[in-house]
C-alpha cells in the first residue's frame, strides 16, 4: 500500500534526507504536496522532486486528500500535529516533538483521541549499530558505568556541495515566529537567562534529545539527575539508571569538521560501545566495539564491527510505513518523545539549582 504524503517544512533536513528518501521509496509513498513558508523554497523543491501541489500555509495542505504528513518545520510541532490528528492524518514528526511538557501532554491526548499513528524522528533508534548494541547489552550483566560523549561539529561542510535552496522570510513574519517561540520557551523553563534559554532550545531540544532518547531506549527511564551544568560551549550532566552512574558531555567544536558521538557501557570485565558519525554523511556506518578481559590476567580481546551500511533515516521511513499499514506501535512514539522533553526541562532546573 502506497501512502499519500504531504511534507510541511522544506528546509535542510527535508532537502538532504526526507524528500530524496520519500521519492526513492516510491513503492511505499506517493509524494503529493509540499508546504513551506517560503514560496521560492517550496516551488524549487517541487520542481526538483516532481511534486505538483505546493502551499505556503500548512492549514491548506491539511485539506488535501492525504494519508500522512511529514512535519519538518522549525519551532514547536504541536500545533501542526494536533491539527493533522484532528483531520485524521498520520504524522511523522522530526524532533523535537514540542517545546514543553505542558503542550506535549495536550498533543499526546489529542493524538490518542483521534486514533491516528504518529512517530517521532529519532533515527538513531533505527540504526543497525544501535540495534546490535541493544542486543549485546541484553545478554550482559554487572553494568557499572555509562559514558556518552558528543563532539559537535559544524554541519555546513557536510552539505555545502549539495543543491540546497534557501530564502529569507519577510521581517515581520520572522519576528512573529520568534515571539511565538520565546513565549513557548518561557512556558517551558520560565524567565531564565539568555544563555540558558538558548542552550535549552538549540542544544537540548535540537541535538541532545537524541542522546537522551538513545540512552532511554537502551536502559529505560533514569532514576535521578544528580547534576547538570550548562556552560558556554555545551552541556555536562550526570544520570543514574537503576543505580548505575552515567556521565554525558556535549561539546561544541566549531573549528573541527569531524562530528563524532560515542555511547560506552562498562561491566567488570567487558565494554560495549557504538560510535556514530554525522547523520548528514550518507552511508557511513556506525561502529560497534566489543571488548573483554579476564580479571587477574593480561588476557584481553577487542573487536570492531560494521553491522550495516543501511541509512537509518531510510529504515525509520520504512518503520513508519509498517506502523500505519500493519497497525504497529513504534519505539519512538509521541509518549516516548514527551519523556525526552520532560528530561530536558529537568536538566535546566537542575542547572539552575533546583530539583
Amino acid at each position: 500500500m502506497r501512502l499519500r504524503v504531504g511534507v510541511v517544512g522544506c528546509g535542510l533536513i527535508a532537502q538532504v534526507k526526507h524528500l530524496p528518501l520519500l521519492r526513492e521509496l516510491s513503492d511505499h509513498y506517493e509524494l503529493v504536496a509540499l508546504c513551506d513558508l517560503s514560496e521560492e523554497v517550496v516551488r524549487s523543491c517541487a520542481r526538483r522532486f516532481g511534486v505538483e501541489r505546493t502551499f505556503t500555509a500548512w492549514e491548506d495542505l491539511l485539506a488535501e486528500p492525504l494519508d500522512a504528513i511529514w512535519v519538518l518545520t522549525g519551532g514547536s510541532h504541536a500545533p501542526i500535529v494536533t491539527a493533522a490528528a484532528k483531520a485524521g492524518l498520520h504524522a511523522f514528526i522530526e524532533k523535537p516533538l514540542c517545546f514543553s511538557t505542558a503542550e506535549g501532554r495536550e498533543l499526546v491526548a489529542d493524538v490518542r483521541a483521534a486514533g491516528v499513528h504518529t512517530m517521532v524522528g529519532y533515527m538513531k533508534r533505527y540504526d543497525p549499530a544501535y540495534r546490535r548494541l541493544a542486543e549485546e547489552l541484553s545478554r550482559l550483566d554487572d553494568l557499572r558505568l555509562v559514558r556518552v560523549t558528543t563532539l559537535e561539529a559544524p554541519l555546513e561542510p557536510y552539505v555545502a556541495h549539495l543543491p540546497l535552496v534557501t530564502a529569507k522570510l519577510p521581517r515581520g513574519l520572522v519576528e512573529e515566529l520568534r515571539a511565538d517561540e520565546r513565549e513557548r520557551l518561557r512556558r517551558a523553563i520560565g524567565d531564565v537567562d539568555e544563555p540558558t534559554r538558548r542552550t535549552y532550545r538549540v542544544v537540548l531540544l535540537d541535538s541532545l534529545v537524541h542522546e537522551l532518547n538513545t540512552l532511554r531506549g537502551l536502559l529505560g527511564e533514569p532514576d535521578s539527575l544528580p547534576w547538570a551544568e550548562i556552560h558556554r560551549h555545551g552541556v555536562n550532566l550526570a544520570l543514574r539508571f537503576d543505580g548505575v552512574p552515567c556521565t554525558l558531555s556535549w561539546i561544541d567544536l566549531p573549528g573541527l569538521a569531524h562530528y563524532e558521538q560515542e555511547f560506552s557501557f562498562y561491566g567488570a570485565a567487558w565494554r560495549a560501545a557504538i560510535t556514530l558519525s554525522s547523520p548528514f554523511l550518507p552511508n557511513v556506518p556506525g561502529r560497534v566495539t566489543l571488548e573483554g578481559g579476564q580479571p587477574g590476567t593480561a588476557r584481553a580481546w577487542r573487536q570492531v564491527e560494521t553491522v550495516s551500511y543501511e541509512d537509518p533515516f531510510r529504515l525509520e521511513l520504512l518503520a513508519f510505513h509498517d506502523m500505519v499499514t500493519r497497525d504497529q506501535e513504534p519505539p519512538t512514539s509521541v509518549e516516548d518523545a514527551l519523556r525526552d522533553i520532560e528530561l530536558c526541562e529537568r536538566i535546566v532546573r537542575r542547572h539552575l539549582g533546583g530539583e
